[in-house]
């Protein structure tokens, strides 16, 4: 079952079959991530052929990890399977 941790905290779960696995990174439908950890980030970054990525900041027990998770709310046609879903980064761990 994927699941992305950080700082010893369970931030997303899935099973196999929900998740979408591009180019080596898990992305969880939004509703298997515990929300509580994610904090809107103003970052953004422009993928040739996902489209424009846009960020949140993983917060833990007050910590930060900034910038460590990711999702395309409006991809490209090419990507669409991977509208809203949330990957990570950034020293989160992540097991499938």
């Amino acid at each position: 079952m994927p699941k992305a941790t950080w700082n010893g905290v369970v931030i997303a779960e899935a099973s196999a079959d929900e998740v979408e696995i591009v180019e080596h990174n898990v992305y969880f439908p939004p509703e298997r991530v515990k929300k509580e950890f994610l904090q809107d980030s103003a970052h953004t970054t422009m993928c040739p052929w996902k489209g424009v990525a846009s960020y949140y900041n993983v917060v833990v027990d007050g910590q930060v990890n900034g910038n460590a998770a990711w999702y395309y709310p409006t991809p490209s046609d090419a990507a669409k399977t991977l509208k809203n879903r949330i990957a990570f980064w950034h020293g989160v761990e992540v097991q499938h």
